[in-house]
Order: structure tokens, then sequence, then C-alpha cells
């Protein structure tokens, strides 16, 4: 009689993405403190709104900047140490921002510490990790994984919003500096490198000649150039001037905070959902669906504002939602198809451009505040960005290897 052994599928690869969520989670919480510190730091510390600007935009340029070398020195030290380093600069970060008294402290304690943090645990890492780890359902665990980077930077925001209201601002961010302390042990528990997957070689001469090489390329150009403009209209935008904003029109910050709640929430589905449709059909459609129905949004985001919250405003921040991270998948699936095992370095240096234009939108924003007395300008501008993008992307060549097999 013969007997045939079937091995389980081992655990590990889940045991390793769940730390790695629990370090998304946590270093995402950081990302969006800023947008709720424009009102305190101008009444309490009297800088102006272009100031916290500044330190925004050198935060989301860092960020950016970090993702390609962050994916190269994975391949070096391995994603247990990364993932760990991460979490220490944003807690160390956040803890010396409390003793700040000048704006030049908030863009190297907040734009530079924790921008490396956040940068070094972001898209690129849930990319890595989703490539090191799995195969059949790399599309979903990036998603998934991307999605527990929203869930951070949105679960936070009414505990946050409501410290910053009943206490003050340096009470948010010790706050956040005590949950990366106790994120630690289990990251560092938990987060493993599959066997030989470090390699000898030096970080930054890897990632520069992989973005050498892919810079030559049409596929980069057009992924980085799409790709800028999502983070414009996401991350520099909305999460950083949505709060200030809705107060401008009268509500309370813990109510807009509270509506991006609601977006982040609908953010894990979206983005999951992205995951598992990316598996499964052409990612540069996708695309172009996203972009298109986030211009609607922008556009109609200035006629929605108000004191309070309807309907419609509600329905927005649904929609919302469920588009601002699902790019993230089908942006990896035409990196991972076009450049193959350069693909997280590659998608690093694309992230970089997200966060290029991010930043820059942000920076922005704050000048046409101080300008012009509103965002509305903002809003309709990003919204256009966004028409083109969803044009732009349906020029990148299709390869039909971008869908995994399930």
């Amino acid at each position: 009689m013969e007997i045939t052994l079937v091995s389980r599928p081992s655990r590990r690869p889940w045991r390793v993405a769940s730390g790695a969520a629990l370090a998304i989670v946590v270093a995402g919480s950081f990302s969006t403190l800023a947008g709720l510190l424009v009102g305190p730091l101008h009444e309490d510390l009297g800088w102006s709104r272009s100031s916290v600007g500044l330190g925004s935009l050198v935060n989301m340029v860092v960020y950016g900047a970090t993702g390609p070398f962050a994916a190269a020195l994975m391949g070096r030290l391995g994603i247990r140490r990364v993932a760990t380093g991460a979490l220490l600069l944003v807690g160390a970060g956040a803890a010396l921002t409390t003793t700040m008294t000048s704006p030049w402290q908030f863009v190297l304690y907040w734009g530079v510490l924790v921008g490396l943090g956040t940068g070094a645990t972001a898209a690129t890492f849930a990319a890595t990790v989703g490539e090191r780890w799995f195969t059949a359902r790399r599309g979903l665990v990036t998603g998934m994984l991307t999605a527990a980077g929203v869930v951070g930077q949105f679960a936070f925001l009414p505990l946050l919003s409501w410290i910053v209201e009943s206490y003050e601002w340096r009470v948010a961010a010790s706050v956040l500096t005590g949950a990366a302390t106790l994120a630690l042990p289990a990251v560092w528990a938990s987060v493993r490198d599959p066997e030989a997957a470090a390699g000898p070689k030096a970080v930054e001469p890897l990632a520069l000649a992989v973005l050498g090489r892919a810079a030559r390329t049409a596929p980069f150009r057009l992924l980085a150039g799409t790709f800028a403009i999502c983070g414009a209209s996401t991350n520099g935008v909305l999460w950083t001037h949505f709060a200030p904003a809705a107060h401008d029109h009268g509500m309370p910050v813990t109510v807009a905070a509270s509506l991006l709640s609601v977006i982040g929430l609908c953010n894990v589905a979206g983005t999951v959902g992205s995951g598992w449709a990316t598996d499964r059909f052409d990612a540069r459609r996708l695309l172009t669906a996203y972009y298109a129905l986030r211009a609607l949004c922008l556009f109609a985001l200035p006629l929605l504002l108000a004191a309070t919250v309807d309907v419609p405003l509600l329905a927005f921040a649904v929609l919302f939602g469920l588009l601002d991270v699902a790019t993230v998948p089908p942006t990896v699936a035409l990196c991972r198809a076009h450049f193959g095992a350069d693909a997280p370095v590659v998608f690093g240096w694309v992230s970089t451009a997200h966060q290029v234009g991010a930043g820059a939108v942000a920076f922005a924003g704050g000048l046409a505040r101080d300008a012009f007395g509103s965002y509305d300008v903002m809003w309709a501008g990003v919204g256009v960005l966004c028409v083109a993008a969803s044009l732009v992307v349906l020029v990148v060549r299709g390869v039909p290897e971008c869908r995994t097999a399930v």
C-alpha cells in the first residue's frame, strides 16, 4: 500500500505579513498628524501655514525618496532590521517634535526623521514583503498591506484630533511615540526574511543603478508621472488640507477627522478589492477608472463642504476612500511586469515621484490658502491633473504577465 504524504502550507508567510502589517499600521499613524497640526502650530507658536506646509513638503519628499533605498537596504540587511529601524526613527522624530520652538526644527524632526521612518515602511515595504513571501496571492497581499498603512493613517485620527482639541498637540505626538515603542518587540519577533534573501549588494549603487536603467524606459516615466498625480490628489491635497478646509467652512476639526476616518475605512475595502482585481484584470484599465472617478470627486468637493455633514459629503468620503489607495496594486503589477526582479526598487522610485507630487501640492495648498483665503483653486487644479492621469496611463504598454496566476 502506497502512502502519499501531503505537506501543509507553511503559515510563516502570513505571520510575516501580520508583523509587517503591524509596522505599517503604526508608522502610517504618523502620516496624518501633520494635517491636524496646521492650526495648533499657527496658534500656539505663531508660525505661518506655509511654514508648516514646508515641513510637510520635506516629510513627503523624504518619505518618497526613502522608498528605493529602503527596498535595496532590505536586500542587504533584511526586512526585519529595516522595519524595526523605521519604528525607532518615527518614535524619535515624534518625541523630538514635542520640544521644538522654531520652524526649522519641524522640518528636521517631522520632515526628515519621521519622513525616513514612514518612507521605509510604506508601499515599497508592502511590495517587497509580497514579492518575497507570496506568489499566487501577491496582488491580494500587496493590497492588504497597503490597506494596513491606510488603517494606521485614519484609525488614529479621531483619537489624535480629540487629544489635540482636549489637551494639546504635544500630547498627540507623545501618544504616537508610545505606539511605536510598544510595537517594536512584536515586529522584531514576527518579521523574517526567506532563506538566502539577503545579499551582499551595496545599497546606494543598487538603488541608483536600477533608477538609471528604468529611467531610460517610457513605462517608468509614464508610471512615475501618473503616480506623482496620485500623490498630489491624496497625500498632497486631501490628507493635508481637508481638515483645515472643512474647518474654514465651520466644521469642527473632530468632525472633519471623523470623515477622514470614514475615508480610511473605505480605503481598506478599496485597496484589498483593487488587489483582487489586479490579479485578474488589465491594470491599466483599472488605473484609468480610478483616476477618472477621483477627478470627479475633487471637482465636486468645494460644492459639498459645509459646517455639517450631509449625505452628499458622506458619499464623497465613501467613494474617495474606495479610490484613494486603490492605485497601488495595479501600479506595482505594472512595475513587476516591465521590470521583473528590479520591481520593488523601481516601485520605490515611482513612489518617490508620488511623494514629490504630494509634497509640492501640500506646500502649494498652504500658499493658496494664505493668498486667496480658501483651498478651492487646489481642488479644481488637482482634479484636472487626475483627468490627465486617467488618459496617460493608457499609453503604458500592456504586458499580459502583469496578471498574477491565482
